[in-house]
Parts: structure tokens; sequence; C-alpha cells
């Protein structure tokens, strides 16, 4: 006998308006009220805006001008790509490996998702005690390995020359890497259940036709795997846009000589460091716009055109 609840749609309502009112308190409500902040002239956190922009459009026009959101424009673009690269493409090699092993699978599962449940915070000390200490890990293996010049002084003092990880040559490249590390375990563990979700049989009958390993992850496993990687893709992008506590734990608002700023730290100073809420408020639908519309057209081009 079909059940009551089929019969009848209206008690399915019962359930949705507490899911939808909480939703529309403090998910749509903040976003509408951000939107309004953008055209207010608002003196700092928790002040009521002292009218309108004169003209309304001004932090618009500001955010086209400023050189530091260029910056971090400009950055945030390439951690994008370095997210799309690293984070996802190093996850789906991990995955296929892993899949490929019947014994300790769990394991390999369990570590490389390990860094994901570890605090922003306490990554960031860690890889501050690994880069950016003069003494730090890195340093001290490049100075066994003999990579940094050193000179002991007539007093037995041991003068080295050690590399700066803060400056303009590899700021990024420390910026980034933290961020790299502890996502990837994000995707693998996606990508890992998308495997899972694919029919073995396909892979058998590629068996018999004499296919190799190649030819069926080529043929098989990555056309199988093409709605699991776009969603992994538009994770990626949408991420990258609002990092922000790794490279501020790391950085904070000392970003070496201003050319160190992201969409999501630059957006975080402007409104809880110089209390320029409004513009603030600005960087952030700038943040929200760009999400939409870059996942849109990474599902425009990685959607299949039928349902695998």
């Amino acid at each position: 006998m079909t059940s009551m609840i089929y019969k009848r749609k209206s008690p399915l309502f019962v359930f949705l308006i507490p899911t939808f009112l909480m939703l529309a308190i403090f998910l749509y409500y903040p976003f509408v009220q951000n939107i309004i902040n953008t055209i207010m002239n608002i003196g700092g956190l928790g002040r009521a805006a002292d009218g309108m922009n004169t003209p309304w459009y001004v932090n618009y026009a500001t955010l086209l001008k400023d050189p530091n959101m260029r910056t971090a424009m400009k950055n945030t673009c390439i951690l994008i790509l370095c997210t799309i690269v690293f984070q996802v493409g190093i996850a789906l090699i991990l995955a296929l490996l892993v899949d490929t092993i019947r014994v300790g699978a769990q394991f390999f599962r369990t570590v490389y998702f390990f860094p994901i449940v570890i605090s922003a915070t306490a990554l960031g000390l860690m890889f501050n005690l690994i880069f950016l200490y003069k003494g730090g890990m890195v340093n001290q293996l490049l100075l066994s390995m003999g990579a940094l010049d050193s000179e002991i002084k007539s007093n037995g003092k041991m003068i080295v020359s050690w590399l700066d990880w803060k400056d303009q040559a590899h700021f990024l490249f420390t910026m980034f890497m933290p961020v790299m590390w502890q996502y990837v375990g994000f995707y693998f563990v996606i990508i890992v259940t998308g495997l899972n979700n694919i029919n073995q049989d396909l892979f058998e009958s590629a068996s018999l036709d004499g296919a190799d390993g190649w030819q069926k992850t080529r043929y098989i496993t990555l056309p199988m795997l093409r709605n699991v990687l776009c969603t992994c893709l538009v994770l990626a992008i949408t991420g990258a846009l609002k990092v922000f506590d790794l490279p501020w734990v790391m950085f904070g608002a000392g970003m070496p000589q201003n050319q160190g700023w992201l969409t999501g730290t630059y957006m975080y100073d402007q409104t809880f460091n110089k209390m320029n809420v409004d513009y603030g408020s600005t960087i952030a639908v700038l943040i929200v716009v760009l999400g939409v519309v870059l996942s849109n057209v990474a599902n425009r081009i990685f959607r299949p055109s039928e349902d695998y």
C-alpha cells in the first residue's frame, strides 16, 4: 500500500519550512544585506550607516582602481590554477593508485585524509616552523646539503646566509604549499568514493577484450569519473576564492610589500583592520560573483552531454 506521504504533499511543508527559515535568516538575509552595504557609507563594525555613498557606486569604482585588489585577483587566479593542477590532480593520482591495491587501502585513505581534520591555525604554525624561521626545518635541510653559504668566523661562530621564504621570490610558494597539502585528502576521498561506485563488470569485460591497466583507466575510469571530477573542480575554484585561514596565520596583515594579498585575506583586512566595512562588503560580493561565474563555466566545460 502506498504511503500517505506520497498522496498528501502538504505535510512535507511542515519539514521544509523550518529549514527554509534557517536559510533565509542565516544565509539569504546576510547576503542581501551585504549587497546593500556596498552602496552605504559605513564607518566601522557595529556602526549604523551614514547614508548612501556619493556616488552610490564609489566602492565598485575603487575596486577597479585598487592596486592591492589587482594583486589579490592575480594571486587568487594563480591559486585557482595550482588548486586544479596540484590538489585535484594529485588527489586523482593517489585515488587511482590506492584503488589498485587490496592490502592497506584503508590505511592510506586515513593517512591522506588526516590533514583536513587538523586545525588551520595549527597547520599555519607548523608551516611557520618549517619555512619562516631562519633556522627552520627547510633551511636546516638545505644547510646540511650544502645548498646555503656558510662561514665560520675566527671566534668559532658560524654565519649562514639563510634563505628568506617570505621574500619576493618565494612567498607565493610558501603561502600556497600548506593550502595544497591540506586539501589534497579532501578531494582524494571524493574521488575514491566515485571509484567505488563504478561497476566492476566493466573492468572485467575490458580485461576479456584484452585491455591493459592504462586503457581501463583512460576509457573506463576517467569517463566514469567525469561528474565527480567536475564536482571537485567546482569546489576547488570556489574554495580558492575564499582561502583565508592558512595564509593569514602565516603572513597576517604583513604581506610582503603588499604583494601577497588574496581576495579572502584582503577582504578581511579591509573589514576588520581598516574598518572599511562597505568596501570589504564589495570585495565579498565580487568573490561570490566570481565563484558563481567560474563554477558555471567549469560545469559547462566538463559536464558530459549524457549521464555516464
